[in-house]
């Protein structure tokens, strides 16, 4: 099971490190681009993730993971008023996340704990998480490549490249490693 917790963590990096570069590469404006009306733009998605995060990740183990405290519909009203704010926001949200994850041990894992009253043992917790915040961070991806057109730098293997992506891989020993450890 302590690889399952790796394994997790190492994901959670991951995905945090696509919003990452995703933001390194839009202006405010763009991240408050809003496609449609009643769509999200990246800004509401970053600030629904954060609301997501604190509240489910702060006193994991001992509290419910929709918080009282949470205003969830907020979430969808855009309020940053700088780039430089919406990243602090992002940061704090991942922190909180980590601050709760990677104390875990094994022995957690089975553990009940409650989001809206729903028991699920801290592993489905974990999943139920990662597969959220892999959606809506997949969306901030997807928004970013259209907002920047051609000017958009890849965030995985460029297309027309996986043969050569390939060839680099299978030129090397078999190990076992996760896949992030060369990104």
């Amino acid at each position: 099971m302590e690889s399952y917790l790796a394994s997790a963590i190492k994901q959670f990096e991951y995905y945090r490190s696509l919003g990452d570069k995703t933001f390194e590469q839009l202006t405010f404006d763009e991240l408050k681009k809003e496609f449609a009306t009643d769509s999200n733009s990246i800004a509401i998605i970053v600030k629904h993730l954060v609301g997501n995060m604190l509240s489910r990740w702060t006193h994991f183990l001992t509290e419910d993971g929709e918080k009282e405290w949470r205003h969830r519909d907020l979430e969808f009203e855009d309020t940053y008023s700088a780039k430089q704010e919406l990243i602090e926001n992002w940061d704090q949200g991942w922190n909180c996340l980590f601050d709760a994850i990677k104390p875990l041990k094994d022995l957690d894992l089975e553990r009940i704990i409650y989001i809206r009253n729903q028991g699920h043992t801290v592993t489905e917790a974990i999943n139920r998480q990662l597969a959220h915040y892999a959606y809506h961070i997949g969306q901030i991806v997807f928004l970013g490549k259209l907002l920047k057109g051609e000017k958009w730098q890849s965030l995985s293997i460029h297309k027309g490249n996986s043969s050569k992506y390939n060839v680099e891989k299978f030129s090397k020993e078999k190990e076992r490693r996760h896949f992030t450890d060369d990104l």
